[in-house]
């Protein structure tokens, strides 16, 4: 007959295996990938080694499983926030300001998403984070075709060609000693005129993100 676990012993397991995410989330946002080892992980949660192998059979499928846990959480927050604006610019606007704050918040974090070299695994899911931000994006876009804001056009490409042009454009600002906010007006900018859509300003003024440390931000 084969083995059954208990209620108490699966909760138990259960328990172990969001503290060693949670323990990973830390470490991606304080040293990235490259510092997320299976080592690292089981330290920062007071573990032994083997307790983070039995859940996860490698740092990529454990890296891997972490970015699904950011990625809708970044998505969610972005979706959120472009759904709750006014008008149709608002609501690109609001994509934009809220992706690139919360990514000038945690620069270690939001790099390691974007762009820091990965293992396969891991890179599928920076796709579907890709993918995903995408299909807001496009939403918010169709809108504004629809309301006659915006020229006609494939909301699709538009979309996957503004996130490219905004994840190359966060790189630089992700990777240097102080971020600078001063990017997002910029980004706007550069959005709406992509788009066609005239001027689309910030919603709100942008806050210079903390620096000298990395932080995790949940929305």
């Amino acid at each position: 007959m084969p083995y059954r676990r208990t209620p108490r012993v699966q909760a138990r397991l259960d328990a172990q295996r969001e503290l060693l995410l949670e323990s990973a989330v830390r470490l991606l946002a304080e040293r990235g990938y490259a510092g997320c080892s299976v080592a690292a992980v089981a330290a920062e949660a007071g573990v032994a080694i083997g307790s983070v192998y039995r859940h996860f059979p490698s740092k990529a499928e454990l890296v891997a499983e972490l970015f699904r846990r950011v990625v809708e959480r970044e998505v969610a927050a972005v979706e959120q926030a472009s759904t709750s604006a006014s008008g149709v610019t608002e609501r690109v606007t609001a994509v934009i300001e809220t992706f690139a704050n919360r990514a000038l918040k945690t620069p270690r974090l939001a790099y390691a998403l974007l762009a820091e070299p990965v293992d396969a695994p891991v890179e599928q899911q920076r796709l579907v984070f890709r993918q995903a931000f995408r299909d807001v994006v496009a939403a918010r876009i169709t809108e504004g075709v629809t309301a006659g804001v915006l020229p006609p056009q494939d909301a699709n490409i538009s979309a996957a060609a503004l996130v490219g042009a905004i994840a190359e454009v966060m790189i630089g600002p992700l990777t240097a000693e102080s971020a600078d906010a001063d990017v997002i007006p910029a980004l706007c900018t550069f959005a709406a005129q992509a788009l066609g859509g005239g001027t689309l300003s910030p919603n709100t003024p942008t806050t210079p993100p903390v620096t000298g440390g990395s932080h995790v931000t949940h929305p």
